[in-house]
C-alpha cells in the first residue's frame, strides 16, 4: 500500500493553500493513502498493448460543412424591431446613472 506521511499531506495542503488542522491531517492521511493505492492497482492492471481511452465507447463528433450564406442587411434587421435609432436598435434603459 502506498503511504502517505502527514508531513506530506501537510506539504500538498500548503502547496495548495488549505489550512488543515491536525486532526484533518491525521484523518486525510489514510484517505489519501487509500486513494494512491486504488490508482496503482488501475495502472498495474493496464498493460502495454491497451491503447489509452478517455470514453469506454468509441464517440465521434459529426460536423456540418462550414458554408458561407448570404445575411441580413442592416435595413432588413432593423425592419421588425420596434424601434430604432440611427441604424442600431434602441431598447429601454436597465441601468442608472450609477454606472
Amino acid at each position: 500500500m502506498p503511504e502517505i506521511s502527514r508531513d506530506e499531506v501537510a506539504h500538498l495542503a500548503d502547496l495548495a493553500r488549505i489550512d488543515l488542522s491536525d486532526a484533518e491531517l491525521d484523518h486525510l492521511a489514510p484517505q489519501l493513502a487509500a486513494i494512491l493505492e486504488s490508482v496503482a492497482s488501475i495502472s498495474a492492471a493496464v498493460g502495454d498493448d491497451v491503447p489509452a481511452t478517455s470514453h469506454p465507447i468509441p464517440l465521434v463528433n459529426v460536423f456540418r460543412e462550414d458554408v458561407v450564406v448570404p445575411g441580413l442587411t442592416a435595413e432588413e434587421a432593423l425592419s421588425g424591431a420596434p424601434a430604432h435609432d440611427g441604424g442600431r436598435f434602441s431598447v429601454p434603459r436597465i441601468l442608472g446613472d450609477e454606472q
